[in-house]
C-alpha cells in the first residue's frame, strides 16, 4: 500500500493569477509534441514539412482545448450544460473530455489539411504519434489533482486515500494510453506506412487500453453505470474507436495490396 503524497496542484501564483500543475502538464505535453513533429518532418516521406509544424501544432492545440471542453459538457455535464449555457466557460467546474479532444483534432486537422491541399487521413497519420505523450501528462495532471480515483483494492501499488485503498487507474492510463501507446506508435511509425494505417493503429490501441482501464475506474457518479451493472461511458464512447481502429488497419493494407 502507498500514501498519496497530497501535492499543491498550484505551482506558484502571479499577481493572483494560479499556475497550476494541470495546466503545466498540458504545456509539457503540446512542447513534447512540437519537438517530436520537428523530427519527424524531415523525413523525406512527411506529409508535413519543418516549416509547417508550428501551424499544425496551434491548430492541434485549438482542436485539443476546445473539442475537449465542448466534449466534457455534452457527454458528462448535459444537465448543467442545459440549465446554465455558461457551464461551457466555467473550466473550474468539470474538466476536458478525450473523446471531445479527439473530435476536436479531428476537425482541426481536416481544416488544416484543406489549408494545405494534402489529405486529411495523412494529416492525422503525422499527428496520431504525437498525442499519446500528451495523453500521459494529462492523466499525471490528475493525479496530482488527486482525481480520477479508481475501485477500492489491496494490490500493494494501491493508494491510500480518504480511509481506503485505491486503484491508482489515472496512472494506470498514463502508462498504457500515454508512454506505452507512444512507444509503440513512435516506432511504427520510424518507416512510412500505409495511409490510413497509423491513425487506425492510434484508435485501436488506444480503444482497447481505455476500455480495460474502465473495469478499475470510479464512473462519474452524476453518470453511473451506463448498462449491465458495468459499462461506463468512457467505454461506450470508446467502443467505436477500436471498430473504427480495425476497420482503417484493414483498409490501409488491403490497399497497398491492390
Amino acid at each position: 500500500m502507498l500514501t498519496y503524497p497530497e501535492i499543491d496542484p498550484v505551482i506558484f501564483s502571479i499577481f493572483g493569477l494560479k499556475i497550476r500543475w494541470y495546466g503545466m502538464m498540458y504545456v509539457l505535453g503540446f512542447l513534447a509534441g512540437w519537438w517530436l513533429a520537428r523530427r519527424r518532418a524531415i523525413k523525406p516521406w512527411s506529409i508535413i514539412k519543418p516549416a509547417q509544424v508550428d501551424d499544425l501544432v496551434f491548430y492541434t492545440m485549438l482542436g485539443v482545448i476546445i473539442g475537449g471542453r465542448v466534449g466534457y459538457a455534452l457527454f458528462y455535464g448535459t444537465e448543467q450544460l442545459f440549465s446554465d449555457p455558461l457551464y461551457l466557460f466555467k473550466i473550474t467546474e468539470g474538466g476536458m473530455s478525450f473523446h471531445g479532444g479527439l473530435l476536436g483534432v479531428m476537425l482541426a486537422m481536416w481544416l488544416y489539411s484543406r489549408k494545405l491541399g494534402v489529405r486529411p487521413w495523412g494529416v492525422l497519420d503525422f499527428v496520431a504519434p504525437l498525442v499519446p505523450l500528451g495523453l500521459g501528462f494529462g492523466r499525471i495532471g490528475n493525479f496530482i489533482n488527486g482525481e480520477l480515483w479508481g475501485k477500492p483494492t489491496d494490490v500493494p501499488w494501491g493508494f491510500m486515500v480518504n480511509g481506503q485503498v485505491l486503484h491508482p487507474s489515472m496512472l494506470y492510463e498514463a502508462l498504457l494510453e500515454g508512454f506505452v501507446l507512444f512507444a509503440i506508435l513512435w516506432l511504427f511509425t520510424s518507416r512510412e506506412r500505409p495511409y490510413m494505417a497509423v491513425s487506425g493503429l492510434f484508435f485501436l490501441l488506444y480503444g482497447v487500453f481505455r476500455f480495460a482501464v474502465e473495469f478499475v475506474r470510479v464512473p462519474d457518479a452524476h453518470i453511473g453505470y451506463i448498462a449491465f451493472g458495468w459499462l461506463t461511458m468512457g467505454q461506450l464512447l470508446t467502443l467505436p474507436m477500436i471498430v473504427a481502429g480495425a476497420i482503417l488497419i484493414g483498409l490501409a493494407y488491403r490497399k497497398r495490396k491492390t
